[in-house]
């Protein structure tokens, strides 16, 4: 079982070395070439797709909103908005606070699996994770990377140890090592260590295969909800 002790008690724990991260330039090099290129083509390619779900959202909620824009922690604590397509009911963050108490998981997030506030077309975006694809533009913009720990809330930042705050030592990402492998079935001390297993690991090849990973899960569903 992981050590699920608050502060600095860092025993037994994953303790990341941060001038090593902050030395490997050529990575983080080409890193962001490769977030650029792949963002591009993403964009391009996927436009197609971009417009159906667009179109779908709107029919289902005709004053809606397509896009959702939030506020989420980036790397060292930069604040930036990430955008998404819309899944929930235009008042989803009012109806939160009375959720909280129904919250599945432990730790500083919040996850429920019959939540009330999906839309129909958001349940089949979530369960394909089509509604990242926006993020694409956030990968452009430099705000994210691909591959990465996810972005969490400013409330969820606020309840994290030292310890872990070390997810916001590199650049967030879309796609990450907690997503391809077990994602909802398990909470948040989990999610953490993944999380850290891949920033200690992190390289151009593992980055590769965690993309590689993630488009077989967006055609096969992994469990998302």
């Amino acid at each position: 079982m992981i050590d699920d002790s608050r502060g600095n008690g860092f025993s037994n724990k994953r303790i990341l070395d941060q001038e090593k991260l902050r030395s490997r330039h050529l990575y983080h090099f080409c890193k962001r070439l490769i977030d650029m290129v792949l963002g591009v083509c993403g964009l391009v390619a996927l436009s197609p797709v971009l417009l159906v779900i667009a179109g779908a959202i709107k029919n289902e909620e005709k004053g809606g909103t397509i896009i959702y824009r939030q506020q989420r922690v980036g790397k060292n604590g930069k604040l930036f908005s990430i955008y998404k397509f819309r899944s929930m009911c235009m008042d989803a963050d009012k109806k939160l606070e009375e959720l909280k108490q129904l919250n599945e998981v432990e730790g500083a997030m919040f996850k429920l699996h019959n939540d009330p506030r999906v839309t129909k077309v958001g349940k089949l975006l979530r369960r394909t994770s089509l509604d990242e694809l926006p993020q694409l533009y956030n990968v452009l913009r430099g705000d994210m990377s691909l591959v990465g720990p996810r972005p969490p809330l400013p409330e969820e930042v606020e309840q994290y140890s030292d310890y872990d705050k070390q997810r916001l030592l590199v650049t967030p990402g879309c796609t990450g090592l907690w997503q391809v492998s077990a994602r909802n079935e398990v909470g948040f001390h989990e999610m953490v260590e993944l999380d850290l297993q891949y920033i200690q690991k992190s390289g151009l090849l593992y980055d590769l295969a965690i993309i590689l990973k993630t488009i077989k899960i967006m055609i096969v569903p992994n469990g998302a909800y």
